[in-house]
């Protein structure tokens, strides 16, 4: 039995009489409200202020020269200073990084863009990002200390598999 139903008040009308009664009709669906990227419930307080999100982005595609996808990475932590480590073969690579954001909307649309956006200048190979992983500090360090989730970046820098 579900926390908050009624235990013997006659099946679905007891549950209704213990919940209230509804003023919906008989399978009428029930209107589904959602909250907007950004917005807050009442009473929340402001969170204006921005946080630190450990990213994990994941990347993979058609085979490069070993040689200038370490280069590549290596100018793209010239380029992008919080970056930590990155990990590489010929055809994917996993970059981690702090990002200070808002929100995790914010974070995760900066991680997104990365790639696209120093594509050009760090000479990144033309791969898809396909993972993306978004914590925010509290958790990654929960994490560590439990013995679970990415491991400590470290040792930082760029290095293959």
């Amino acid at each position: 039995m579900r926390p908050g139903t009624g235990a013997s008040r006659g099946g679905a009308e007891g549950a209704r009489a213990t919940r209230g009664a509804s003023t919906r009709a008989p399978g009428e669906e029930r209107a589904l409200t959602s909250v907007a990227a950004g917005d807050r419930y009442e009473g929340e307080q402001p969170a204006d202020l921005p946080r630190l999100w450990h990213i994990t982005l994941s990347l993979s595609g058609a085979a490069s020269p070993i040689a200038e996808v370490r280069r590549a990475l290596e100018q793209l932590a010239h380029d992008h200073p919080f970056l930590l480590t990155s990990r590489y073969a010929q055809d994917h690579a996993e970059i981690r990084y702090w990002e200070e954001a808002r929100d995790l909307h914010d974070a995760a649309a900066v991680a997104l863009r990365l790639w696209g956006e120093h594509r050009q200048t760090a000479g990144l190979p033309p791969w898809e990002i396909v993972g993306l992983e978004v914590i925010d500090r509290e958790t990654y360090h929960q994490r560590v200390a439990e013995g679970y989730g990415p491991p400590p970046a470290t040792p930082v820098g760029v290095h293959p598999y």
